[in-house]
């Protein structure tokens, strides 16, 4: 589905609702603009040198302007209290249950986007920040651990099934970065010693999306959305969003033989 007035492809299912705030908040910011031009000309013309000679320094008298006001704060109000608090406890806030969403820890680093996920066992091994190697292991794993052997680490490259609730679990090795899929609707900065999180549900798959912009090599970007550096315009990753038995033989194709968690390479595509 093509986004509304110029934005990206929607692919996620809260996408619509973010983009309906969107065109509400503008329409309300257009009228705001358009009234207050019409008033400004008004006065330019009401308060002109050649009728008025003589300057008053009482003022205007009148109270539409205090009522022309209070109607925008009550508009402000409805529009924060009744459309964007309720958005955002529900879609940023809460996070879905974890036994139905794909959970994925992110690890971003100049210059790049790493991505651990849980193995088989569904438990996240131990990391600790003595173990992180910026090329062999940025996200601190430890392979002595049990439950870390079979975990999977990516890098640049977010496999994710379609139409089940994603959770990505971000934090960030060194400097602020931020974690932006427009298509996706989302965008979250990652900052030093913070764990943030992000949830969306994919609702267009990497293929369909593909055919839709007539590309055979055409994916999602994952864009960092905040000036890290010297290398900012080179941290990109890609977000695959496959059908559900495709991720399932993605991952098993993928998941580490722990008796040879020593020779494992991370940084498959």
């Amino acid at each position: 589905m093509s986004g509304w007035w110029g934005l990206p492809v929607l692919g996620s299912e809260h996408g619509a609702q973010i983009d309906r705030l969107l065109l509400l908040t503008h329409l309300f910011m257009a009228a705001i603009f358009v009234g207050w031009f019409v008033y400004g000309t008004y006065v330019l013309f009401r308060f002109r040198r050649s009728r008025n000679p003589q300057a008053s320094h009482d003022g205007a008298r009148s109270k539409a302007t205090y009522y022309i006001e209070a109607g925008v704060i009550v508009i402000e109000v409805l529009l924060l209290v009744a459309l964007s608090v309720p958005f955002w406890s529900r879609y940023v806030v809460a996070v879905p249950d974890e036994s139905e969403a794909l959970q994925v820890r992110v690890v971003a680093q100049q210059y790049a986007w790493n991505f651990h996920y849980a193995g088989k066992d569904g438990v996240f091994g131990r990391t600790q920040q003595t173990f992180i190697d910026d090329e062999l292991n940025p996200v601190g794993l430890d392979r002595d651990d049990p439950y870390g052997a079979d975990d999977i680490v990516v890098r640049n490259q977010l496999y994710v099934p379609l139409n089940k609730p994603v959770v990505l679990w971000l934090s960030s090795q060194d400097v602020i970065h931020s974690f932006n899929i427009p298509e996706m609707r989302v965008k979250q900065d990652v900052i030093p010693g913070v764990r943030t999180h992000i949830s969306f549900v994919p609702t267009l798959s990497t293929e369909a999306y593909r055919k839709l912009k007539g590309s055979d090599d055409r994916t999602f970007e994952i864009a960092c959305a905040q000036l890290c550096g010297l290398g900012h315009y080179r941290m990109r990753g890609f977000l695959n969003v496959l059908e559900p038995e495709a991720f399932d033989a993605w991952f098993e194709d993928n998941t580490p033989d722990p008796d040879a968690a020593e020779e494992y390479d991370p940084f498959f595509s």
